[in-house]
């Protein structure tokens, strides 16, 4: 038997909707690019952003490194929904089809693996339609004994 806490599901939540909220409160880079952290739960998180006139490149798509904002966010939300200070060690994304003015992208992050202070996060963003703009992975480094929240 395991006598170690194990926190219910309820606490777990309630820990990575306050990461959220105090995250979100000093995320000044998402606030400027009009992301709404959508929903957030233990090693997930949805974030959404329509793309705004402002956010085309010469050819008048979305640019790419906007997108490639999203998923980053996103992916930034799922692995600190734990409260431990987790920073990206690295990133690589694909991106599959253009975006448009207009559009509304939302950007899936989920936990596919956490072994000691690495892990490993998924990312898809799509548009409105369901389409898949992008696809990221991400890996996580966790920084041990340090929080992203008071609780």
């Amino acid at each position: 038997m395991n006598d170690e806490f194990q926190p219910s599901t309820e606490e777990r939540q309630r820990v990575a909707e306050s990461v959220r909220e105090g995250m979100f409160a000093e995320d000044a880079a998402a606030q400027m690019l009009g992301m709404e952290v959508e929903s957030i739960a233990p090693g997930r998180a949805r974030v959404g952003m329509t793309v705004r006139p402002d956010m085309l490149n010469g050819f008048g798509l979305c640019h790419g490194g906007l997108i490639t904002t999203l998923a980053d966010t996103a992916f930034a939300y799922a692995c600190n929904s734990h409260n431990e200070l987790t920073l990206a060690a690295g990133i690589v994304m694909d991106l599959l089809a253009p975006a448009h003015e207009g559009e509304r992208l939302t950007a899936d992050a989920h936990e596919v693996a956490v072994k000691g202070r690495t892990g490993v996060y998924d990312v898809v963003v799509t548009n409105q339609d369901r389409k898949v703009v992008g696809v990221m992975r991400g890996r996580s480094f966790t920084q041990k004994g340090k929080t992203v929240v008071a609780l």
